[in-house]
């Protein structure tokens, strides 16, 4: 159970905010938190913010940073209102800081 806390606490949901705001979280999860994994997690219109804030993350803050897996899937969402299921695209992306290698020098 100690496992999936702790898989938790270095998810960031990818909602309606612009990218940075998720880069942020992102990159300060890595710092602050010592976290050799982050998970981006988003569903449906989100995807393509949550693919930005992984390629932002690793091209222009964190350059040793390297994506371990994306994870792809179908969510059945039920509507509140009116009662009606419908599916929607989900994307899990890991990414993972490298193990630094020191050179001999």
């Amino acid at each position: 159970m100690a496992e999936k806390e702790t898989a938790d606490e270095n998810t960031i949901y990818v909602g309606n905010k612009p990218p940075m705001s998720y880069v942020l979280a992102v990159v300060t999860q890595f710092n602050t938190s010592g976290s050799d994994d982050v998970v981006i997690k988003a569903r449906g219109r989100a995807i393509s913010r949550a693919v930005d804030t992984a390629e932002i993350t690793r091209n222009r803050f964190i350059k040793d940073v390297e994506i371990k897996d994306i994870k792809i899937g179908t969510e059945s969402i039920t509507n509140q209102e009116e009662g009606r299921t419908s599916n929607v695209s989900s994307i899990e992306i890991c990414l993972t800081k490298k193990k630094s290698k020191k050179a001999n020098g």
